[in-house]
């Protein structure tokens, strides 16, 4: 235990770094993008801004996931980093419609671009986030979806910061000035495509899906093989709470010579296969007879029939 708890205070403080690294230089960047004119530097500034946001939620979801269960969250409050995830994704989805809607504009009303300020400041950027992502991404937190989540704006923001300084030399050195929304559009696109799959992933978990690695119907069967008095295993909920998956199952058994040493296997196997601490076991003897039995029954069934009446 005392290494998950090390862990987490690491991913707590590597947040923290992150977020003042982001929050600071998303003012300069806010200044500069307004002073020079760049829409890519202000697009830049408005990616660090939900970076600033999605590291303070995920900070604020570290801290409430520490917190023990209550009678009123029998799981404690472990889910908020999905939720924190789910709403950064969001966040940052909306930010980039309005900065390509502002690209968009800008082409057809070009607005003049300061380029010698702009490199100077996206150069900076590209710093603050080449830090920020280092250290989000240097410990063992990249399980955790929520520093996942903080990595990610950051990486986006990177790519932002690279693009500026592009922009910043061609403007420089021939005074193009489109391509200015130009970068801040492909930009964009990058971000949506990584907002969107974390949105999938955060609105999978938060939907009570099994987690992504764990196949239902191959643990039903994978179960009933190994244990020979497993009949058949049915009525089975799988799905995630942080980063922990809880199931519930009902196993239909010959009557066991010893119960809880059969209980204990099911829990061991469950643990040592898909790393399930957490499991709720029904037995029953009774053949079951409801919709969902048929998966996962062991076929010639009868042969075991004997054993009741030893």
């Amino acid at each position: 235990m005392a290494h998950t708890h090390t862990e987490k205070n690491g991913n707590r403080s590597r947040l923290l770094a992150a977020f003042v690294v982001t929050a600071l230089f998303m003012l300069a960047e806010v200044a500069g993008g307004l002073l020079s004119g760049s829409l890519a530097l202000l697009a830049d500034a408005g990616h660090m801004l939900t970076d600033a946001a999605a590291l303070l939620v995920a900070l604020l979801a570290t801290h409430f996931a520490q917190r023990k269960p209550s009678q009123r969250h029998s799981f404690g409050l472990l889910r908020l980093t999905t939720l924190a995830a789910f709403v950064n994704a969001i966040a940052l989805l909306v930010i980039t419609v309005l900065i390509v809607w502002e690209a968009l504009r800008r082409f057809w009303q070009p607005e003049p671009v300061a380029g010698g300020m702009m490199l100077i400041v996206a150069i900076g950027g590209l710093l603050a986030n080449l830090l920020a992502f280092w250290l989000l991404h240097h410990g063992s937190g990249e399980k955790n979806l929520n520093v996942r989540a903080a990595a990610l704006h950051v990486l986006g923001d990177l790519l932002g910061s690279v693009g500026a300084i592009a922009a910043a030399l061609i403007i420089m050195f021939t005074g193009w000035t489109p391509i200015d929304p130009i970068l801040s559009i492909v930009v964009s696109l990058l971000v949506l495509r990584s907002g969107w799959m974390l949105i999938k992933e955060s609105g999978h978990e938060l939907l009570e899906g099994a987690p992504q690695d764990i196949d239902v119907a191959k643990l039903q069967r994978a179960l009933a093989r190994s244990i020979p008095e497993v009949r058949n295993v049915h009525h089975v909920h799988l799905w995630q709470v942080g980063e922990k998956p809880v199931i519930t199952l009902h196993v239909q058994v010959i009557p066991p010579y010893d119960h809880d040493a059969l209980l204990q296997r099911i829990h061991e196997y469950l643990h040592q296969h898909y790393q399930i601490e957490h499991a709720t076991v029904q037995m029953e003897y009774q053949r079951c007879d409801g919709d969902d039995c048929d998966v996962g029954w062991i076929q010639g069934g009868g042969e075991h029939q004997h054993h009741h009446h030893h």
